[in-house]
């Protein structure tokens, strides 16, 4: 089962001069669900039905100047979005559980450290959570992190959607959705607006900073879920170990998905579900 968006009605937040899009589906304690960079809401389209016939109510959203939310932003940092979840949950009556993917994932970071009592819970989906260093012996031995890195640093510079579109296509190792094809003409459409693609690549330059400065201060559990053929990283494994490890000792776990690239949820939802499902029943507040 999956939810696209018609299938689903979007609201808009107004946050200054912006408009943040989101939908609403479900009944029960409050799941933000957050994408990363280059992509829409749309990348929870199975795992949110999911969380919702669990008893969550679920809500999903645009990233600034991605989907349906609003360009003309003075900045798009991973703070920035950690404001705007914050505002969403409040809008929405939190707590709630904060899911990031990617640019995101380190989104959720700053948003638990700042605001402790609307944040109950975590979850990193192949978050960029610290800063990264280069990895040059990884560049030289792994192809698969060596083909994926120059594609995402192809983008950064030249901001390029055939590029982009050809990452997205590595970072998807194996099994792709069913609606593979649908889903990435729709995202074709979407960043070929204007201004878009300059969007993506301001948050490609933003450094992971502002996150890593705030792991030690998360105080709500946390889950960090990473693909093991994960293209971003020479050992995804080792990365999801890093955040645990900045972050007060026993809150974060790591689970790993097997065969899974850097977009877990899409590819592998059902493993993804159980395992989030299984994390807020045993460790969530609320």
């Amino acid at each position: 089962m999956h939810l696209s968006l018609e299938d689903r009605m979007t609201e808009f937040l107004k946050i200054g001069d912006g408009e943040i899009a989101y939908d609403v589906t479900g009944a029960g304690p409050l799941v933000v669900l957050v994408p990363g960079m280059g992509i829409t809401r749309n990348t929870y389209r199975f795992l949110a039905p999911a969380l919702a016939a669990a008893g969550y109510r679920v809500a999903t959203m645009d990233l600034r100047g991605h989907g349906e939310s609003s360009l003309g932003w003075d900045s798009y940092t991973r703070t920035d979005t950690a404001d705007d979840i914050v505002a969403l949950i409040e809008h929405l009556g939190g707590p709630a559980v904060v899911v990031g993917h990617s640019f995101a994932g380190g989104s959720a970071t700053i948003a638990a450290a700042q605001r402790p009592e609307l944040v109950t819970a975590i979850v990193e989906i192949a978050p960029f959570t610290r800063a990264q260093k280069p990895d040059l012996g990884g560049l030289l031995s792994n192809g698969h992190y060596r083909k994926g890195m120059t594609r995402l640093m192809g983008v950064a510079l030249l901001r390029s959607i055939g590029l982009w579109k050809s990452y997205l296509d590595h970072a998807y190792p194996g099994v792709k959705p069913a609606d593979w094809a649908d889903y990435m003409a729709a995202l074709d459409k979407d960043l070929r607006r204007p201004g878009r693609m300059a969007v993506v690549s301001a948050m490609g330059a933003s450094a992971p900073t502002d996150a890593g400065a705030h792991l030690g201060g998360v105080r709500c559990p946390a889950l960090v879920v990473m693909g093991t053929r994960d293209p971003d990283w020479a050992d995804p494994r080792a990365e999801a170990d890093g955040i645990v490890a900045g972050m007060p000792q026993g809150l974060g776990e790591v689970v790993m998905i097997d065969g899974a690239g850097h977009y877990p949820h899409a590819q592998y939802p059902d493993e993804v579900a159980a395992a989030m499902l299984a994390f807020l029943k045993e460790r969530a507040r609320g």
